[in-house]
């Protein structure tokens, strides 16, 4: 089973090696892939929540501090396992990392590690950080940097990390009832939300 499993990783990988490959989707995943490196990518949208939304700012400051701290924990299980990362032959990756160590991918377990934080912070948030966290992580196979069963893992890892960090839940009735006017205020600050009505009111905006 394990043999069998391990060819179907390697599998895949060349799959997503080889497989749409233009030049242009080539450079957009490389710069999603740079994005992702050392969560720097979690890291600027963390602190722009933090910028915009002053009554969680506390909460959103803390939610940004799990994706360099993810890292860390990831590397610490990286030497645990030591699993080499692919090479395919004709086929080098088309990124660099500063370790040989490949399970799991610190791309996917800080940037869904800090997803997961992120939208307990503001629950309305989570399809597009989800959203984000995934592409990351597809582009560590795509470039040939990972098997896709060490994207899997980070994911997993950071789900997990993510979901025990602390200082980002609501403590009480206030708190929820800040959530629930903070995220009225930016839903009603994006274009074609909250837009004036005829009188000249702001229209009703829905409360997640």
């Amino acid at each position: 089973m394990r043999k069998r499993l391990q060819r179907l990783d390697r599998r895949v990988l060349r799959a997503m090696r080889t497989r749409q490959h233009d030049p242009e989707t080539e450079a957009v995943l490389k710069v999603l892939g740079t994005a992702g490196e050392w969560g720097a990518i979690w890291v600027a949208i963390g602190l722009g929540a933090a910028a915009v939304d002053g009554p969680r700012r506390g909460r959103w400051l803390r939610a940004t501090a799990a994706a360099p701290a993810s890292i860390g924990a990831n590397y610490l299980v990286k030497l645990a396992v030591r699993r080499r990362r692919p090479r395919l032959r004709r086929l080098p990756p088309l990124a660099g990392a500063p370790s040989e160590l490949s399970f799991p991918s610190a791309h996917a377990t800080s940037s869904f590690a800090a997803a997961t934080a992120m939208g307990r912070v503001s629950p309305g948030a989570r399809l597009p950080l989800y959203a984000l966290a995934g592409a990351i992580g597809v582009t560590r196979p795509y470039l040939g940097m990972h098997y896709p069963s060490d994207v899997l893992g980070g994911a997993a890892f950071g789900l997990l990390i993510g979901a025990l960090w602390p200082g980002v839940r609501p403590r009480g009735a206030e708190d929820r009832l800040i959530d629930l006017v903070a995220d009225a205020a930016l839903s009603a600050s994006r274009p074609g939300e909250g837009a004036p009505a005829g009188d000249g009111r702001p229209a009703a905006t829905r409360l997640r």
